[in-house]
């Protein structure tokens, strides 16, 4: 599914404004990404720093940060968590996220609270794909996914 180019995938969890994507994992972990609309935004991603495992992280602090030649910022954290592990090959080759924006996860991460009470803060399916797709719209965005 795409909206102005940029893919969307109904089967994640997103936050409300589309900045990152999560997947939960069958043993309970979620794993966190940056949408393509994020990517997109960003432009050519050079650096991706993801806060050492252990680590807890309180809902609105950043599980990661990310580095373009025209921006830096935070991966939002919109649940407390413990950081499991940061994603080598995206550490390695940052670039990763502007190429396959929903292969290459940044972070996987362990709520601390249950599993279903965090995801009930996101949104997925029609309700994601709705809002997703009026962002993109809104502000005009139009996807382009990096060449290695």
């Amino acid at each position: 599914m795409e909206y102005n180019g940029c893919e969307f995938r109904p089967e994640l969890y997103y936050d409300r404004e589309f900045q990152i994507w999560l997947r939960r994992e069958e043993n309970g972990a979620i794993t966190i990404g940056m949408t393509d609309i994020s990517q997109t935004i960003a432009g050519k991603i050079l650096h991706a720093r993801v806060r050492r495992p252990g680590t807890m992280r309180p809902a609105g602090k950043p599980v990661a940060t990310i580095e373009s030649g025209k921006w830096a910022g935070p991966i939002p954290n919109v649940f407390d968590c413990v950081i499991e592990e940061g994603n080598r090959e995206v550490l390695d080759d940052p670039n990763l996220l502007n190429v396959e924006p929903y292969e290459a996860w940044v972070a996987r991460v362990r709520p601390v609270a249950p599993v279903d009470e965090v995801l009930t803060a996101l949104v997925t399916g029609e309700e994601a794909a709705r809002g997703y797709g009026e962002r993109c719209v809104r502000e005009d965005i139009k996807c382009t996914r990096g060449v290695r």
